[in-house]
């Protein structure tokens, strides 16, 4: 199975289509209901639900998705046409589970009427639409976001020991519609702090500011304080959401103090600075926390 366990639960919906050919005198009785057999479109539709719960149970690396919801639907005309449909809010897409549906629907209809047709024929079983996930969310923005990284830590700063954190956040930000205009390393000082912030937003004019470090309770953590007289606005859904995705990893998470907001039309996020934590924070914000400069131009939340 593939590790899934760095995503974020998401809304997952999937859509899966299947086709049963039969001669038109069969047709006519699953319309009818006159099979021997029995109702074949209501057995159908339970086999194709259960097919959906069992997807895992039948292919080997499907992971076991907490299903919200299965629809099995059909249209008969010259054929029988199946469409399922899946959704569920977790790490992973739902696709597998749709066309397990249709397909199970699609054998059972078989399995019902190959004693009075000889010419079945399932012609196909075909995804039609899936949704949900960090592609559905990939924003895309022109021109690229100017971003700058700051590292805060006097140890870095000193040359006592080697910066990760910052460029894990650099390594993040090749998969976004950004550049990095700006990367440096700068000590634990409040004031330090404050006047680059404000010099990259006033002056510089970048558009997102992320900062790593300074966000626990060490007396030397004064990142966020800096931060806090800076911004006009606080974004407390970007330093919330974080918390919670790291909270579900590592406990400690709720100790850290991060802040996000905005300064004109930058938009300064604090990171935690161990290398483990911004990971989990890139994680959990992007691609989504990208759609805030949309608003910012000012644009709506219609979602695509």
């Amino acid at each position: 199975m593939i590790d899934v366990s760095e995503k974020l639960d998401t809304l997952r919906e999937a859509t899966a289509e299947a086709t049963v050919q039969a001669k038109p005198e069969t047709i006519d009785m699953v319309k009818s209901g006159s099979v021997p057999k029995g109702n074949v479109i209501e057995m159908a539709r339970v086999a194709g639900i259960l097919g959906a719960k069992k997807t895992p149970e039948l292919i080997p690396f499907c992971h076991q998705v907490p299903l919200d919801w299965v629809s099995v639907d059909f249209e008969i005309g010259e054929k029988i046409v199946i469409k399922t449909q899946a959704k569920a809010i977790w790490k992973t897409g739902v696709e597998m589970e749709a066309l397990t549906a249709a397909s199970i629907a699609a054998l059972t209809i078989y399995d019902m009427l190959k004693p009075i047709d000889d010419s079945l024929e399932i012609t196909s079983v075909k995804l039609i639409e899936k949704r949900g996930g960090k592609s559905e969310w990939r924003q895309h923005l022109k021109p690229p976001l100017r971003v700058a990284v700051l590292v805060l830590s006097d140890t870095v700063s000193e040359g006592k020991k080697e910066d990760k954190s910052g460029k894990i956040i650099v390594e993040k930000l090749k998969k976004e519609p950004v550049d990095v205009v700006e990367y440096k390393i700068l000590p634990d000082d409040f004031d330090i702090i404050k006047r680059e912030l404000i010099r990259l937003s006033d002056e510089e004019k970048v558009d997102l500011i992320l900062t790593s470090g300074g966000t626990g309770l060490s007396p030397r953590d004064v990142t966020v304080d800096a931060t806090k007289t800076v911004i006009q606005r606080e974004i407390p859904g970007i330093s919330e959401a974080a918390r919670i995705y790291g909270f579900q990893r590592t406990p400690y998470a709720m100790l850290s103090r991060e802040v996000a907001g905005v300064r004109g039309k930058t938009i300064i996020i604090n990171l935690p600075g161990s290398s483990r934590g911004v990971l989990e924070s890139m994680d959990a914000l992007f691609p989504w926390v990208l759609h805030a400069f949309h608003i910012l131009r000012g644009g709506g939340h219609e979602r695509k």
